[in-house]
This record gives structure tokens, C-alpha cells and sequence, in this order.
């Protein structure tokens, strides 16, 4: 069984359909990227892949399970999907503590530091995140997601606002994570993320989602 399926998942916002009829599967410990033009819909699509919206028709599963409003997240799950949200006026770190705390496999506070550490975060910096450049709620928001080690981790973007040197280290964390089975789902307007990281690629183009062929 596939570990990730969408059977003719469709979703349309006031009438305007932005996934149609989508149908794919996705294998466990895959890396598998998503491309597409602003605005053709990988967010949505994450969004529903994740639990954050339901779809308006069809069906998709994780793991077996099946998405819907009884069950809408799944257990293992790392996300950073649009802006990172955290708490302004706390420090990075006590911000990740406290999302920590609601993991059902939270890190250690040594673990969290050292990820900190790994991405040019310090641990020990008491500016509130309303006082971090972009980069830095980029690398925050990396941070939370997969921290805890999810099984699933799904990404929208990842590298935006992030200098050379922080993009080739994050590329080498998700590389580490998949070597210990984590399954990573990636949209990124950079081609060397989807042509390093991906080993299959899907583009949504006019709400449909089709596999792009490898030569």
C-alpha cells in the first residue's frame, strides 16, 4: 500500500477549482517535489495533504488512514506551510519549547539547541521573533517542523529568504532526515532543490496534478 494517496481529490474556492480530479501516490521515504507557477495551487494542495482543509470531493489517505473530519492529521507530522507563525514577543527558543510540549515526541532541549546552532540560530538570543530578519522565521520555522522527527514532513517553500551557505545546510538536514526514513513532501521555486532532493517530481498546472517524466 502506498503510503500517501489522492483518489480524484477535488477542491474549488467560490466556484473557481483549483485541484481537479487529482489522483497520485507517493511511496514511503520518498522525497518528492511539487513546481508550479505562484498561485497554481501547491499550497492548497499541502494544505489538504496535511489535514488543514478537506476536500470537496474524492479521497486521501496517510499511512492507511483516511483524511477527513474525524481524523485530520496525521499522528508523525512536520509542517511549514505559508509564513511560520510564532508567538512575537517570546524568544525563538522559548517559542519552540513551547510547541515542543505538544508533541507526542518532543525533542530534547539539548536537540533543539543544537538544530538552532546547526542553522545559525543562537539559543541564548533574547530578541523577540518580531525582531528577526526573514531568514531567521524561515530557519525558526524549519526548526519546528522537524524538530520532533516526523515520519511525514511537508514543505512549502523552505528556502525562501535564506542566504547560499543556510540553503546547502538545510538541503543536507532533509537529505539526513530521509536517510532515516522520513518521507519529505517539497515545493520550492528553486530548480537545484527539486533536481538535488527529489527523487520524483509533480507539476499542478490549470488545478490538474500530473508526474513530470525523468529521461
Amino acid at each position: 500500500m502506498s503510503y500517501i494517496v489522492f483518489e480524484d481529490v477535488n477542491k474549488s474556492f467560490g466556484g473557481i477549482p483549483v485541484i481537479r480530479s487529482a489522483g497520485f501516490s507517493i511511496e514511503k521515504g520518498e522525497i518528492c517535489g511539487f513546481v508550479g507557477r505562484n498561485g497554481s495551487g501547491k499550497t492548497v494542495l499541502f494544505k489538504l495533504m496535511t489535514g488543514l482543509l478537506l476536500p470537496d470531493k474524492g479521497r486521501i489517505t496517510v499511512d492507511g488512514i483516511q483524511i477527513s473530519k474525524a481524523h485530520r492529521f496525521y499522528d508523525s507530522l512536520g509542517v511549514m506551510i505559508e509564513t511560520p507563525g510564532f508567538i512575537p514577543h517570546y524568544s525563538g527558543l522559548k517559542n519552540l519549547k513551547i510547541l515542543n510540549s505538544m508533541s507526542h515526541d518532543p525533542a530534547t532541549v539539548p536537540e533543539i539547541c543544537a538544530l538552532m546552532k546547526r542553522l545559525g540560530l543562537d539559543p541564548k538570543d533574547r530578541r523577540p521573533v518580531r525582531a528577526y530578519s526573514l531568514g531567521m522565521r524561515q530557519k525558526l520555522g524549519i526548526i519546528q517542523a522537524v524538530m520532533n522527527r516526523p515520519e511525514l514532513l511537508v514543505l512549502d517553500e523552505p528556502m525562501n529568504s535564506l542566504d547560499t551557505a543556510s540553503v546547502a545546510e538545510i538541503r543536507r538536514l532533509f537529505t539526513e532526515l530521509n536517510d532515516l526514513g522520513t518521507t519529505i513532501i517539497l515545493a520550492s521555486h528553486f530548480a537545484e532543490d527539486i533536481e538535488q532532493l527529489c527523487t520524483r517530481t509533480f507539476r499542478i498546472d490549470n488545478a490538474e496534478v500530473t508526474e513530470e517524466k525523468t529521461s
